[in-house]
């Protein structure tokens, strides 16, 4: 086991924005404010490696759309052909008669990655789409 140096700061806060953060963590599940903060940091960071259009990262992305409308699902069977070495799995929904949902799961550079989600989710009937991506940076361990 890694042995970790624990460093106690203070923070001043205004008492109402306090007391909405600590409803919120409340509400969230956390056990302390300490691990509330913690995983804003890492949130922070990653947000800040992924800017970088080189950082290896992963991510999903999820979209709703019907299959019904023009040449949708082929136009999207091309894409992830073209990119296949990004997505590294897909999972699909029948929502309904019409409506399917599919996860993309992406693996590659930040800049790749976000280009092939909006490539996808630009494409004519996709109705709702989100990419969420992450870094697979190691240096979040703490």
């Amino acid at each position: 086991m890694i042995e970790k140096n624990i460093v106690r700061f203070g923070v001043s806060i205004e008492e109402r924005l306090l007391g909405k953060f600590d409803s919120l963590i409340t509400e969230k599940g956390y056990v302390n404010r300490s691990e509330a903060i913690r995983d804003l940091i890492r949130d922070m960071l990653v947000a800040q490696q992924i800017e970088d259009p080189e950082a290896e990262s992963f991510g999903t992305l999820t979209m709703v759309y019907n299959h019904h409308h023009g040449d949708i699902s082929d136009k999207l069977n091309h894409v992830q052909h073209d990119y296949f070495g990004n997505i590294i799995s897909t999972t699909h929904i029948h929502l309904d008669a019409h409506n399917c949902l599919e996860v993309l799961i992406l693996k590659g550079k930040a800049g790749q990655l976000k280009t092939i989600a909006d490539m996808i989710l630009s494409i004519k009937n996709v109705k709702h789409g989100k990419f969420v991506i992450a870094s697979t940076e190691t240096n979040l361990n703490v």
